[in-house]
């Protein structure tokens, strides 16, 4: 069902997992997207398909953007602001490096390592917002008010497991800059929240998984969707209604919203 309200998103790591799965639940919503990614296989193959259905330069365009250069930053930046005719309503700041979940021990793990991390998940987010703020912030006569930015962090900023130092640590540091941005840029009118994801199943969210014909349910056991309290594994739409929720709350800034099925309230012990 279209939205009554055209909003105009910008998502990064929009070319796959919940990124992708935001960019095409928010178009069918008949909301605008830039999709910005750094993998230029996932992006092309996502924008191929989302121009069966939607007009490219008017409905989304996608834009090639690695998140450790402030150049291609910039340029992604310059790319929403004319698709959008300068008027962002949220920028949700998705993007993330993985590879420190479940990677090198803290013995082992390299500075290069840590720095992935840092710069994509921290540091690449501050830097988009503060590219994105002339198009978020609220104008005298134009706009009484600004948009919001949405830091997608992780139950695992607040948990964890062995391994996962550049990750949890990065994912922690956004709920920093969550609270910390939402002060700062209050007087320009722009709110700032935070998602914190459990586990959400997004690997049909891909190039891989349209070409073998995946679905969401595959590969999910019984086990896995009784982990959770309700009773399911999370799907991309669960993110969604949060995102919707956040860019409509006029009243809630520098809040953080999990989204878990209820796992990080559940006392697991050793049997």
């Amino acid at each position: 069902m279209a939205s009554s309200t055209t909003r105009n998103f910008l998502i990064t790591g929009a070319g796959r997992g919940i990124g992708r799965g935001l960019s095409r639940l928010l178009l069918q919503k008949g909301h605008r997207v830039l999709l910005v990614d750094n993998n230029a296989e996932e992006l092309n193959h996502i924008t191929s398909k989302l121009s069966q259905n939607h007009k490219q330069g008017t409905d989304f365009e996608a834009a090639n953007c690695n998140l450790r250069k402030p150049s291609d930053i910039r340029a992604a930046a310059d790319a929403a602001h004319k698709l959008f005719d300068g008027h962002l309503d949220c920028l949700v700041n998705n993007a993330v490096y993985t590879g420190g979940v479940g990677g090198s021990h803290l013995a082992e793990m390299t500075l290069d390592e840590w720095n992935a991390s840092i710069e994509t998940n921290l540091t690449g987010p501050m830097l988009i917002s503060q590219s994105c703020l002339p198009m978020l912030q609220k104008q005298e006569g134009s706009r009484s008010q600004g948009g919001s930015i949405i830091h997608m962090s992780s139950t695992r900023a607040i948990m964890s497991e062995p391994n996962n130092e550049g990750y949890s640590s990065t994912k922690a540091g956004l709920l920093g800059l969550t609270q910390s941005m939402a002060v700062s840029l209050a007087p320009q009118g722009v709110r700032v929240n935070a998602i914190l994801p459990g586990w959400i199943n997004v690997t049909n969210e891909s190039k891989s998984a349209d070409e073998s014909g995946q679905s969401w349910e595959d590969g999910l056991s019984k086990e896995d969707h009784e982990w959770h309290l309700t009773g399911r594994v999370g799907k991309v739409e669960d993110v969604l209604k949060a995102v919707e929720y956040l860019v409509e709350a006029e009243f809630a800034t520098g809040t953080e919203v999990v989204i878990d099925g209820g796992v990080t309230r559940k006392m697991v012990y050793p049997e």
